[in-house]
């Protein structure tokens, strides 16, 4: 699916001032039998004609983005093309850079508000925004945007729904370790078990990368294997211009200790005996999980791939 087909279409119409709102955008996403434009068609909000600057134009259609769509209608919740494509082009207007925050949280609690009505489209959108927002292999990964969402989400349950409490959990890991923020501190163990924290752990030419692992994780043996093969990772340990702290955070002893070998020589390597997962110190939704902190371990990359990490060390 184009999942940016659409969007085009909602900049043509926020950039159309004369046309009468709608018939812009049928013209780019009106299919040509218009016996079944209703089952293709996301139902957009009809712009004000009065409206002509295109940032008052963006506003209105997200403020009123979902008001025209049946969130009752179970055969509409589970078109695809309507609703997974009108969800995409959503989150990609409110992630633009040019969205103020008080305008994303309107428009974010105007659709939990509408969707909560109905317990069928409650799952299906929300598994939806899950996927989408914070899934750090989506493309439209957004951590900002799935706060607000969580929080506009928690004020349309009542206090005693179970789903609160999950919502609040994730927040909490959420608001945790961002960048500019203090790493938080945590105590691990070398192999011959001698005791260190996080804020103790010496850091060389001020960048620590920090990454939380587990051997027996494909994507995190993948990933190990990229950086071991790394000459210019290497290089920069063995020069000093750079530590690397691996942290093994499940529990299982004896399969840290037989992968021990394979780890590059130059890193401090550890086990946190899972404390980090049982105190949610930090988000370990995904394996591997890698930061960039400096040597006073302040966050500067948060959960990044190892490439954006390269990237931000290299230009330094």
């Amino acid at each position: 699916m184009n999942r940016y087909g659409l969007l085009i279409g909602l900049i043509l119409l926020l950039a159309s001032c004369r046309a009468k709102p709608g018939k812009a955008e049928a013209r780019e996403l009106e299919p040509t039998d218009s016996t079944v434009v209703q089952a293709q068609v996301f139902p957009f909000p009809e712009i004000p004609t009065t409206l002509t600057e295109t940032e008052a134009r963006k506003a209105y259609l997200l403020t009123h983005y979902w008001e025209r769509f049946d969130f009752a209608d179970t055969t509409l919740v589970n078109n695809r093309d309507v609703t997974e494509q009108g969800f995409v082009n959503f989150i990609a207007l409110l992630a633009d850079g040019t969205s103020q925050e008080d305008l994303i949280r309107k428009s974010l609690e105007n659709w939990c508000r509408r969707f909560v009505s109905s317990e069928y489209a409650s799952l299906k959108l929300m598994d939806m925004a899950d996927s989408y927002l914070y899934n750090p292999n989506s493309p439209f990964y957004n951590e900002y945007l799935y706060e607000i969402y969580l929080e506009s989400l928690i004020k349309e349950f009542p206090e005693e729904d179970f789903r609160i409490s999950r919502f609040n959990f994730i927040l909490k890991l959420l608001k945790r370790n961002n960048p500019g923020s203090q790493a938080t501190d945590f105590t691990y163990y070398l192999s011959d078990g001698t005791r260190r924290t996080l804020a103790g752990t010496p850091v060389r030419n001020n960048r620590l990368l920090l990454l939380f692992y587990d051997p027996e994780c494909e994507s995190c043996h993948e990933v190990l294997l990229q950086m071991a093969s790394d000459a210019t990772l290497a290089e920069a340990v063995r020069n000093g211009k750079l530590s690397v702290l691996a942290v093994y955070t499940e529990g299982n002893d004896e399969a840290w200790r037989k992968a021990l070998p394979d780890m590059p020589k130059g890193w401090i390597v550890g086990t946190d005996r899972e404390a980090i997962k049982l105190g949610a110190l930090y988000d370990l939704k995904a394996m591997p999980s890698l930061y960039l902190l400096d040597g006073n371990k302040r966050v500067v990359l948060k959960d990044a791939s190892y490439e954006r990490i390269v990237r931000s060390i290299s230009v330094r």
